[in-house]
């Protein structure tokens, strides 16, 4: 369930289809998820899993499979 949740938020932060969203969707590897748009999947994460990401979680999101991994650190299953 929570991984579903998540990809909807990377799908509706990044403006892509949730088709494409898979573990190794990673930063840069598609032209929408730049550093703007890095910013705002932060922001949705953080607000759609009411958590606050410390600045380290923030630079080492790098893919799909990493966001789970990290949310795992502040008590989210997968």
């Amino acid at each position: 369930m929570n991984e579903q949740k998540l990809k909807a938020i990377f799908a509706e932060a990044l403006g892509v289809s949730e088709s494409i969203v898979v573990d190794d969707l990673a930063y840069n590897s598609i032209e929408q998820w730049d550093s703007i748009a890095h910013m705002s999947l932060i922001a949705a994460i953080d607000e759609g899993f009411d958590i606050m990401m410390d600045t380290d979680d923030v630079i080492d999101l790098s893919s799909f499979a990493k966001a789970k991994e990290i949310l795992g650190k502040y008590g989210v299953e997968f």
